[in-house]
This record gives structure tokens, sequence and C-alpha cells, in this order.
């Protein structure tokens, strides 16, 4: 974290002169006062004034910087893109060869975990929180893709039948895909039943 103790005529002037320093605005900054000026009488200043102006860790860095420091480890040579996608959401694709597949795992289970590991190293000094979606090598298109197709499938099979089909257990997301992707369809509802995380989505047949 980089950080500067600058003094000022005033706090003001010294906060000033620090983010000049650290090239940032204040709303990117802590402040500790140090020490204020006092007034003799309460007309004539004594002192100068003290601070220490420290920048706030960035999430996009802190996720980069960790990711890089994993990959090294793992003996694994991919390049990092970051996407900013709304406001508070960033999107971290791992582009490189099929070593890649360690990081995904099964069903991008290895893949979700450092996610979530990702998410906690990147807000956790954070003054926003950012929410961050990990990828490696295009998969989570890919998996939403075929999520999709299942989808359709199963639900043409709900109302050829009229019976009720259960899915296996997905995370949030997942659900979320197949829930979006056939909240038009005619015929058929869809909703989540169990705990986590063991919760699934079950596509029922619905009259029109």
């Amino acid at each position: 974290m980089k950080r500067v103790t600058v003094a000022g005529k005033t706090v003001d002037e010294a906060v000033d002169k620090a983010l000049a320093l650290l090239e940032t605005t204040r709303d990117r900054v802590e402040v500790r006062v140090l020490e204020e000026p006092r007034r003799l009488l309460g007309v004539i200043r004594i002192g100068r004034a003290r601070v220490e102006v420290a920048c706030r860790p960035d999430p996009r860095e802190e996720a980069v910087t960790f990711l890089r420091q994993l990959l090294a480890v793992v003996g694994i040579e991919a390049e990092v893109d970051v996407e900013a996608r709304g406001k508070h959401q960033l999107w971290i694709s791992l582009r490189g060869d099929r070593s890649l597949g360690v990081l995904i795992g099964r069903r991008g289970q290895t893949l979700d975990a450092l996610q979530h590991l990702v998410n906690v190293v990147a807000n956790k000094k954070s003054a926003e929180l950012v929410r961050i979606v990990l990828d490696a090598g295009g998969y989570r298109e890919r998996r939403r893709q075929a999520l999709e197709r299942l989808a359709e499938r199963l639900a043409v099979r709900v109302v050829r039948t009229r019976r009720s089909v259960k899915l296996e257990p997905m995370p949030p997301v997942e659900r979320k895909i197949i829930h979006t992707h056939l909240q038009g369809w005619r015929n058929v509802t869809t909703y989540s039943e169990g705990e986590e995380p063991h919760r699934y989505v079950v596509i029922a047949y619905k009259e029109s």
C-alpha cells in the first residue's frame, strides 16, 4: 500500500500535497492526521499540520496480483485480461493452453472455488465491494451454452410428458442461467429446491 507523510500550513494543504505525490484523488485514500497547527490566542497559527495519507487497495490490482502469483506457483503460463462490466463488476479472463484445465476442474468446481478466493482477496481492504467473475479458457461461455441446450431439451420433455424434471445440484449462477433461459417458455415454469450446496432446479409443467 502506497503511503506518504506530508506537512503543510493546514491539514487540507498537507493532504493536497500528499495527493499530488501519490498521483491520486481524495476518494481513493485514507487520511490520518498526525499533528494539527495550534492557534495562539485564537489568532496566530503555531506549528504545521502533518498527515499520513495511504492509498486504498484497488480491487482490480489486488485480484490480478493474486492471480499472477498463483499462476507462477502452479507453473501455468496464462494472460490475465480484465474487463469492467458495470460499475461494481469485473470480469477476469485467463487465456492460455490446455493446462488451464487444472484451474477449471470438474464441471468448473475448481474455478468457482478460485473465483470465491479472488473475491475475498480483492475486497478484503477495499472500501467498495466489487463482484469479480473469473473465467479460464472461455469455460463460462461454453458452460452457459451447454446449460441452455440442456434446459431446452428438458423443457421439451416436460411439455411432452407433463412431468417435472429435477436437475443436478448447481451453484446459484448456473441455476440463474436455467431460470432466465426458460422464463419465456409456454407451459413451463422453473424453481429451485434444496439447501446449498445441494440446491437444484426443477422444471415443471404449467397449464397455459
